[in-house]
Parts: C-alpha cells; structure tokens; sequence
C-alpha cells in the first residue's frame, strides 16, 4: 500500500466514529473523495455518498460502514468513576483493564482505562465467571462527581484506544478494521478511476449504523434507487486457534477478498464478481452465505422492489476486539477486484438470476 493510501487508512481507523457519533470519520472519508467525484453530499442521518457520473443510465451503489463500536457514558458516581453501556456488539469480558478514549465536552479527549475489582479480592466462584457490565467502570482521574461532570456529560461516546500497529510488512492491527476497511475501498476505487470513464454511475457510501441495525445503508439505498449494489465488510477469518472451519469455512488472511455467495446474493453479481476476479488476476475466497448476512447487503437487496446484491468482505481476526487484524493485501486486491466489476457492467448488463 503505497505511504499516502496508508496514510488516509490510518486517518480512517483513528478517527472515532461508533453508532450515531460516525462523523470524524466521515469529514475523512469526504475530504479525501472529493477530490475524485463529480458530487459529494451527506444525508440527513449522515451517510457521505459521492458521486462519479458514468456514460449509462445504470446506478450502482457500493458501500462500507463507517461506525465502529464503543461505548457511553450511563452514569457517574460520587468518586467520579464513570459507567457505561455498549454502543453495537461488544464482548464485556473482554473490557477490563482496556485503555479507552472519552470524547468529552467540545470534543475534548480524554484517556482512561477500565477498572474491574483484582483477581486477589474477588471470591473463588467469581473467578470463573466473565465480569459483568455492572461490574465494571472507567477511572479517568476524575477528583471526585464534580470534576468528572466538568469535563463529561451522559451521553458522550467512548473509543477503545486509537493506534494503528504494523504486525508485519503486510498485517495490520487496529481497533476499527470492522469497517473502516471498507470506508477505504470505496473510497479508493474512485481514485481508480478518476482518469477513466466508465458506464455505471457509481454511488460510493460511507454509510452510518450498521452496528446498531444496517441503518444508513437501508436509507441511502432508498435514496439512490440502484439497480445493483454491492456492500465491504469483514468477515471472521478461520485461520487462528480455536475456529472451526467446518462450521465457518475456510478463511485466512493474506489470501484475497472473501466473495459471498447465497441468498443475499445476486447469483449474476456473483457470477461477475469471479469473473472480475479473473481479468484482474485477483485471488479470492469463496464464503458460503444460506441467509441474510447481517451486513449492509442484506439492506441494499431488499430496498424498494429488490436490488442485486453482492458482498465482499475481508477476513478480520479478533472482530469486535481493541486489537482487530488484517492483511492490507486483501484491502488493495478488493479494490481491484471492484475496479475490474465496474468495468464489465452498463445498461445491458442482465442481473435478472436464470437457468
């Protein structure tokens, strides 16, 4: 990835952004496409859609989620300890001791960790168990209820700690891979074919809430009426201790883009999909996908009278973690991979599923 993609990658996962407070993120994510579309608008509900006109009538939409999870503040005690509760799936056991940043009055940043009583005080059968929400709180140095207050407010939005780590020349890990690596694909494919013209008109979203429901993709596609759309996300890898691939297949980081195939999916998107594979010389793995995925797919098929849909995902260790990781080599071959798509569809392009 060259040295100013990576730079725009790591603005992306840095920039706070869960469920409903996505916007850091979206000043990103606009800034750096405005340079490569014809439009760039932000909706009401904050979904950032921008426009590159092609020569055909054809509209196809392609999105990734800019919300990540976090927390909020619920409550703050006498000492100044803040409680919380979670902003999308969040793994309560895995909470304690994590290192979090609060974004308080103005937007001010604070840093704190999250505290839980030591493994030396708590009783023989509580050992065994994972901490519960109750149990937990957020120590930011506060003196006391009223300092804490002067600084926070109920309801201000809570990150795990930002940084991005290089693992390898090729794996990453961030808090926010899930899924600011799609923000980024969408994004990049613009600057793919900035110089080109192409048939479809593309619509590249950076949609808000899909942690807490596929919101903004379900109201961005009824705006933009696709005939196709294809949804990035990530997807479980398999290729770490403990997965069963027998129940969630064969997924490993480094090896190309996840394609899912199944009922949410497009049987001639699908089809296509490979194909683009081909010409570009991209490798991908194949996800079997029998139901609705529960991404943004899923919203952008069943919009209006009914859409066909495609998914892409990149394998993603530790998803819904403080430390996520991936292979930027899957990031950039999906970006060809969507490039090479765009380039095989127009006005005559058949997605109606046959024999």
């Amino acid at each position: 990835m060259k040295q100013e993609m990576k730079k725009f990658f790591q603005d992306l996962v840095e920039a706070p952004s869960p469920s409903g407070f996505e916007q850091p993120a979206q000043e990103v994510y606009r800034n750096f496409v405005d340079e490569y579309a014809d439009e760039v608008k932000t909706d009401v509900h904050g979904n950032v859609i921008a426009l590159k006109k092609g020569t055909g009538n054809l509209r196809f939409m392609v999105v990734g989620h800019a919300d990540e999870i976090g927390l909020m503040v619920n409550y703050i005690d006498d000492n100044g300890f803040i409680r919380f509760l979670p902003i999308g799936g969040i793994d309560i056991g895995l909470l304690p001791g994590s290192r979090v940043d609060i974004y308080g009055k103005d937007n001010k940043l604070y840093r704190g960790v999250i505290g839980r009583k030591p493994i030396h005080l708590l009783k023989p059968e509580e050992r065994t168990k994972a901490a519960k929400l109750e149990d937990l709180w957020i120590d930011f140095g506060a003196k006391d209820k009223e300092d804490a207050m002067s600084k926070i407010s109920i309801g201000d939005h809570i990150t795990f700690s930002k940084g991005m780590e290089m693992l390898s020349e090729d794996i990453v890990t961030t808090k926010a891979t899930d899924n600011k690596a799609g923000v980024y694909i969408v994004a990049a494919i613009l600057k793919e074919l900035a110089n080109e013209e192409v048939a479809a008109n593309i619509y590249s979203v950076s949609a808000v809430q899909e942690e807490v429901g596929l919101r903004g993709a379900t109201t961005s596609a009824f705006g933009i009426d696709p005939h196709v759309g294809i949804a990035i996300d990530v997807t479980h890898a398999t290729d770490y201790p403990g997965m069963n691939k027998g129940l969630h297949g064969d997924v490993s980081l480094g090896k190309g883009p996840a394609v899912s195939v199944g009922a949410n999916i497009n049987p001639k998107v699908f089809e296509l999909l490979k194909k683009a594979a081909e010409n570009a010389k991209v490798d991908i793995q194949i996800e079997a996908a029998p139901r609705a995925t529960g991404t943004d797919a899923n919203a952008i098929q069943v919009n209006r009278s009914g859409v066909a849909a495609g998914l892409i995902s990149i394998p993603n260790r530790y998803m819904h973690t403080p430390n996520e990781v991936i292979s930027l080599s899957d990031v950039e071959d999906s970006v060809k991979l969507l490039v090479e798509f765009i380039r095989l569809i127009d006005d005559n392009t058949d997605f109606i599923p046959s024999v």
